[in-house]
């Protein structure tokens, strides 16, 4: 155990010894220069002037040497090169805002822009790669010219000559840093921004998204200005920095916003006083570009406070409930305000610097952000699930309950129906064959002994018949109201032609048309006592039945040629047979005409097929 624990140690501290004599050489290759010589000049100027030249020591911001000079400053440096055929590389790590490169003479690198609209070479270092002509055996001269703003912290920073691949190393370093990390930055912001956009669009009800979306897509385009190396679309270096500015502060409303809303909380008067300056902040930059851009710094220091004082409630807010998102929230918007607070002083020059550090760590921050509201997303899902399981046994249980309940009602009706069949069909054995019964055992009581034969038949055929009519009529739920015409016809043409009647009978469009039980045996029983009258009492001699279907009803007529009825037997309060067809047609939906006279009696029904 000992043996492998130093054997770790040596490999270590080998380890450390190769890094420190690597780190050695490279700085023995390189050479760092961090005075030069400076100068300032006109926008127009070619050549730097003669006179006026100061040492100054780099990192240099001039604002601070001349705080009113907008224009141009020359920094001429000097180096000592042993052999101009050597390969050699150049690399200048801070030039705000733009400008051109001179090597002995020669230009080496210009930007497109030297005047307004000035290009923006601050956010990237620049990397030459030096070989004879250019280079001189001995002293060799670097000449530098600087266009920029005062209010922009214009520039130059410190240069490195040496080994091509120790200077490449600490470009793509240095780059790395200032510019590829904030892409980075930029297409992350970009990315969900978008993807919570659209989230919050299928879900408008859950604001947290739409917020958060905004947010990041308003510092995207603030981020815009540490990857942009012009001013477009914008006219001037002002309108840029002015717009930049809105950004910043409509990116800390919306941030402030959101910590609200996924706190979970509403503040009317503050929200709606942080939505008016932000609407100022972006008029300003709108219609006063020109002001506003020089005077940015207190926008953006009220949208650091909107980030600052959200932040702050946040923190307070996860302390209280200690909720998992909150925390994990929380933890993610510690380390940038941390950082942030170094920005703000490289920003306002408090410390000397070429690199804003809140994009190193705003990449953690976007994930865990990212991966919060992606959190909160999921539980959403989650208890959406729940509750659907949730409701589909409740459903389950409802259907189970409902369905027993509905087969417990079918069972009741069920009963109700056979008892209201049963009454229905005592009623009508009691008025149809009830009736033929005690007609028929009175007409045998009072008729003679020698009764012929023939007689006792035809009564007992009689009551038949009326029995047959309420079987047939009660024999099943539904039938061809034709096959339950078929019997009762057959029986009264008998009637009839025993009686010198002649009968005849039209059906029209009958084809298909079924009554139930009670509506069928209702229409027999009514048709059974009209015929029966006409048999017994009109002293006709032709008479005619016509049943059709007129769309979706039925229409009856019976027209006999007898001798009419009275009128105490037409009326309502006339005889118990007369009362009971229309009780009958009563029940069949319809009502019941009668016309009477001496040469005749005219009976109509219409009911409609569906009760």
């Amino acid at each position: 155990m000992r043996r492998g624990a130093c054997a770790s140690f040596l490999m270590l501290c080998a380890l450390w010894l190769a890094m420190a004599c690597a780190q050695a050489h490279a700085s023995a290759s390189v050479l760092t220069i961090d005075r030069a010589e400076a100068v300032r000049s006109d926008w127009n100027a070619t050549e730097p002037p003669a006179t006026g030249w100061t040492s100054v020591k780099l990192m240099d911001y001039w604002d601070a040497r001349w705080p009113d000079h907008d224009g141009v400053v020359w920094y001429r440096l000097h180096w000592r090169q042993d052999d101009s055929n050597a390969p050699t590389a150049l690399l200048i790590d801070y030039l705000c805002m733009t400008g051109a490169v001179y090597v002995n003479g020669s230009l080496i690198g210009r930007d497109p822009s030297l005047v307004e609209p000035l290009s923006r070479t601050w956010n990237s270092p620049q990397y030459y790669l030096l070989s004879a002509p250019v280079l001189r055996q001995g002293e060799n001269t670097l000449l530098v010219r600087v266009s920029g703003l005062k209010a922009y912290q214009p520039g130059f920073g410190t240069v490195s000559v040496g080994d091509p691949s120790v200077v490449h190393a600490q470009y793509r370093n240095d780059r790395f840093r200032r510019y590829d990390i904030k892409l980075i930055n930029l297409a992350m912001s970009v990315v969900l921004g978008g993807m919570f956009l659209l989230i919050w669009l299928l879900r408008r009800q859950e604001s947290v998204y739409g917020w958060f979306a905004l947010s990041e897509l308003a510092g995207s385009l603030y981020g815009v200005n540490f990857i942009a190396t012009g001013t477009w679309p914008f006219p001037s270096t002002d309108a840029w920095q002015a717009f930049i500015a809105a950004m910043y502060m409509a990116a800390g409303a919306s941030y402030a916003m959101f910590l609200l809303r996924y706190g979970e909380r509403r503040y009317p008067r503050v929200e709606r006083a942080m939505g008016a300056l932000t609407l100022l902040g972006l008029m300003a930059a709108l219609l006063a570009p020109g002001w506003m851009g020089p005077h940015r710094t207190p926008w953006i220091l009220l949208g650091g406070a909107f980030f600052y004082l959200a932040i702050g409630w946040f923190l307070v807010r996860a302390w209280s409930v200690r909720r998992i998102d909150y925390v994990v929230m929380a933890a993610c918007v510690i380390a940038p305000v941390l950082v942030s607070f170094y920005d703000f002083a490289l920003y306002f020059g408090w410390v000397r610097g070429d690199t804003y550090l809140l994009s190193l760590t705003s990449v953690l921050t976007l994930i865990g952000v990212g991966f919060v509201l992606a959190y909160r997303f999921v539980m959403a899902m989650r208890r959406t699930e729940g509750f659907n399981a949730e409701l589909q046994r409740e459903v389950a249980a409802a259907t189970s309950d409902l369905a027993e309940t509905l087969s417990r009602q079918h069972a009741t009706e069920l009963a109700h129906s056979r008892a209201g069949e049963r009454l229905q069909l005592v009623r009508d054995l009691h008025d149809g064959f009830g009736g033929t019964l005690v007609g028929a055992i009175t007409q045998l009581e009072q008729a003679p002994e020698d009764m012929p034969k023939a007689k006792v038949v035809d009564v007992l055929k009689e009551m038949r018949d009326d029995l047959r009519l309420v079987v047939d009529s009660t024999a099943r739920d539904h039938s061809d109201l034709t096959a339950q015409l078929a019997p009762l016809r057959h029986r009264f043409g008998r009637l009839m032609e025993m009686a010198d009647i002649d009968s005849r009978w039209q059906f029209d469009g009958l084809d298909g048309v079924e009554l139930d039980t009670a509506r069928s045996l209702d229409l027999l029983r009514l048709l059974q006592e009209a015929l029966t009258n006409v048999f017994k009492h009109s002293s006709a001699r032709r008479v005619e039945v016509r049943l059709a279907r007129v769309e979706e009803h039925l229409r009856l007529r019976i027209d006999d040629d007898g001798q009419g009825m009275t009128t105490q037997a037409s009326s309502s309060a006339g005889g118990a047979g007369l009362a009971s067809m229309r009780l009958r047609a009563s029940r069949l939906g319809g009502q019941l005409r009668i016309d009477s006279d001496a040469t005749g009696t005219a009976l109509q029904l219409e009911f409609p097929l569906v009760s």
